[in-house]
């Protein structure tokens, strides 16, 4: 997925800035570590889009599963009016109804629930790499926006030290 080369260009740039002396902060290219941070906006949207796609493909086999099953008890109930003509028949077509549909709706419980697992999977990795990326991309950014903020607070006392020399 691009999303982790992003991040990993995004951590390279942080590895590969320069250290300021004394001091375990690191200077970074503003515009870079931005331009990074823009695209990783942009590729967030396919993920999402992908979890919808997988969201609508388990309705979709969840509502195509129902079919088959309500198609199969169909069946069931027309063969078993064709055999209501004799005694002996109708009392076996009785018992085989029952037991087609019981496991058609044993199929279908079974079709359902492997779906909903599979559905559940793909919806929890989303989820998983959807919050990787999320806490990824804070404690980058966070840790950018206090290297700025030292390197402006250092910049600041030397201005002021500087104007205490004047004086």
């Amino acid at each position: 997925m691009e999303i982790f080369t992003l991040l990993e260009t995004l951590e390279d740039l942080l590895e590969r800035s320069r250290s300021l002396p004394f001091s375990a902060k690191s200077i970074v290219d503003k515009d870079e570590m931005l331009d990074l941070i823009k695209e990783i906006r942009l590729k967030l949207p396919d993920e999402l889009k992908q979890a919808k796609w997988v969201k609508e493909e388990r309705q979709r086999i969840l509502v195509e599963a129902q079919k088959e099953a309500d198609g199969i008890v169909k069946e069931a109930e027309n063969r078993i009016i064709a055999m209501i003509d004799e005694h002996e028949i109708t009392r076996k077509a009785y018992d085989q109804k029952t037991e087609i549909i019981e496991t058609a709706n044993e199929m279908s419980r079974e079709i359902s629930k492997g779906t909903k697992e599979y559905a559940d999977s793909l919806l929890s990795n989303t989820e998983n790499v959807m919050k990787e990326t999320l806490s990824k991309l804070e404690t980058n950014m966070t840790e950018a926006l206090n290297l700025m903020q030292i390197s402006l607070e250092d910049t600041i006392k030397t201005i002021q030290n500087s104007r205490k020399e004047l004086k």
